[in-house]
């Protein structure tokens, strides 16, 4: 069976339903400029951003944003330049401050902490990974990697251990006596991971944490990242302006237009249903393959007969014909697939003079099979070569469907429209 990346790093349906809700934000807003308040009334009358800067020349950077991240999931806020994504980021910490709104973290406000509150917080629970690296050029890479410890008063011996164990977890044993100059851009960013994680926070805050980076070491950080949050599972918050990043990492994906959240989901969801335009032209040209799963595109219009005693070959000929379809999908009492059989196999079989034969004999070989939840660029491949529509099995094994070439290239040409048709067939 066909293995899916995204069920392999993540069960995403697993993940919703069984962590709890790590950071809840609520109504936030921030205005630059003196006089917030005039804009945020402004706002209250329906006037859009652009509208309130012409009027009084302030600046709204994000309105009313409201979301909530799972514990141990990927987030990813994304957004065209000045669409208010950084500046949310940046308010979940208040190393900008909110005019209005709650950011919170296991039950604690962070907008209301006092300044040591704060500071412990930055210091414990949620560390930030800029795009710039933000490496200290006199400091050595295990000074670097040790620095937020040494901040919050860890011992010299015991913070050098655990920042030496962060530069293992991202590949950078034998490096700590180094200096930044040493390293290429990849390496130094892996120094700005390793002193996030060194702190051991609960929250991570990522922004823009790649973009400055060439494409393949980009992809290897993404893998790096992806890597790491299998073995910890901690909660990611994670900038970028790259749907491509974002699909391949995000558990669930924020739209942020115009300093507004104006969608929240999976990648698939928001494929799904757009809320706007503006989302729609987002998506615009991605390969639905690489996002779609099995069950999008599965159909169970194809013959299947249950077989309780080794079946008939001519009752399965029968059947066939009288359904108008090639091929026939045989089955146990509680659907397990047996075999497939086509009209040529069937055919061929009754046609021989031999008494021993049976229906198993004209089962079709090198018939494989796929999964519900594999993605779709995953059983192309397989899609390609079965001389069969291919069967669609669950995680228990029973039988769902079939998975045509035909219907997978209208998919490819028409993602949409077979969506659209997939969700009336559920709902019927």
């Amino acid at each position: 069976m066909v293995a899916s990346l995204v069920a392999v790093i993540y069960n995403y349906g697993v993940l919703m339903s069984s962590q709890k809700e790590k950071v809840v934000v609520k109504n936030l807003y921030k205005i630059f400029g003196s006089k917030s308040n005039r804009a945020l009334q402004l706002l209250e009358q329906g006037l859009s951003k652009d509208e309130i800067y012409q009027k009084t020349g302030l600046t709204v950077g994000v309105q009313d944003a409201s979301f909530s991240v799972y514990e141990g999931e990927i987030f990813v806020i994304m957004g065209l330049s000045g669409s208010g994504k950084s500046t949310l980021v940046r308010m979940l910490n208040r190393l900008i401050e909110p005019n209005a709104g709650s950011v919170i973290v296991d039950g604690k406000d962070v907008i209301t902490m006092s300044p040591d509150e704060l500071v412990q917080f930055r210091l414990h629970n949620m560390s930030m990974v800029f795009q710039s690296f933000a490496l200290m050029p006199h400091l050595t890479v295990l000074e670097n990697t040790a620095f937020g410890l040494k901040l919050s008063g860890v011992p010299e011996e015991q913070r050098n251990a655990r920042a030496k164990e962060a530069l293992e977890q991202v590949g950078l044993s034998g490096w700590e006596d180094a200096s930044p100059s040493q390293l290429s851009g990849g390496m130094q960013q892996r120094v700005g991971l390793a002193r996030a994680l060194a702190v051991d926070p609960e929250i991570m805050l990522m922004d823009e944490a790649f973009s400055a980076l060439d494409p393949l070491i980009r992809a290897e950080m993404q893998d790096e990242l992806l890597t790491l949050q299998q073995q910890h599972q901690r909660t990611i918050i994670f900038i970028s302006h790259d749907l491509d990043e974002a699909i391949r990492i995000g558990d669930r994906i924020a739209i942020m237009q115009d300093g507004v959240v104006v969608q929240v989901g999976s990648a698939e969801e928001i494929l799904r249903s757009p809320a706007n335009d503006y989302v729609k032209s987002f998506f615009k040209g991605v390969d639905p393959t690489g996002i779609l799963t099995t069950r999008d595109i599965v159909r169970n219009n194809h013959p299947t007969l249950i077989i309780t005693k080794g079946g008939s070959i001519p009752t399965t000929q029968e059947y066939l014909s009288n359904s108008d379809r090639d091929y026939c999908y045989l089955l146990t009492p509680d659907k397990k697939l047996i075999g497939v059989v086509s009209t040529e196999s069937l055919r061929e079989v009754a046609e021989q003079e031999n008494s021993s034969l049976t229906l198993a004999d004209a089962y079709l070989q090198d018939v494989l099979t796929i999964g519900l939840d594999d993605l779709l660029t995953d059983i192309q491949p397989v899609v390609a070569v079965s001389p069969c529509p291919v069967p669609v099995l669950n995680d228990e094994g029973r039988f769902m469907g079939v998975v045509s070439k035909s219907r997978f290239l209208r998919m490819l040409h028409k993602p949409e429209q077979i969506l659209h048709a997939a969700e009336e067939v559920a709902n019927a």
